[in-house]
Parts: C-alpha cells; sequence; structure tokens
C-alpha cells in the first residue's frame, strides 16, 4: 500500500528554488487589534528557513 502524505504538514511548509524549507509563523491569520505593534510588524517578515535536523524529523512525517 502507498503511503500517503500528512497534509496538515505539508500546507505549512514551501520548497523554495533552491530547496530550502520555509515555514511562516501561526497565528497572525486574525485577530490583529489584540496584538501588539511589535508583533503585527513581525507577522509582515517573510517565511522562515527550517534548520536542518527539524527538516530531517518533517520529511519523516510527511511521508509517514
Amino acid at each position: 500500500m502507498a503511503r500517503k502524505t500528512n497534509k496538515s504538514v505539508s500546507k505549512r511548509i514551501k520548497v523554495s528554488a533552491s530547496g530550502k524549507m520555509l515555514y511562516r509563523k501561526p497565528g497572525f491569520g486574525h485577530f490583529r487589534r489584540n496584538k501588539s505593534t511589535k508583533q503585527k510588524r513581525a507577522a509582515r517578515t517573510k517565511d522562515f528557513p527550517i534548520s536542518n535536523g527539524f527538516r530531517l524529523r518533517l520529511i519523516q512525517t510527511l511521508v509517514s
């Protein structure tokens, strides 16, 4: 039987053209009124790269 991709993880991760795995920090989809200016400014930053150690664990989770 073929393995299934973990869709909840795959939707949160983007792979760049150079092969880096990127993610966006959670918690900024809505309710911005309750957040501080510092938090809202941080939410505007681009995607963050995933470290190599955690990357291996994510790959195992994706194809389990």
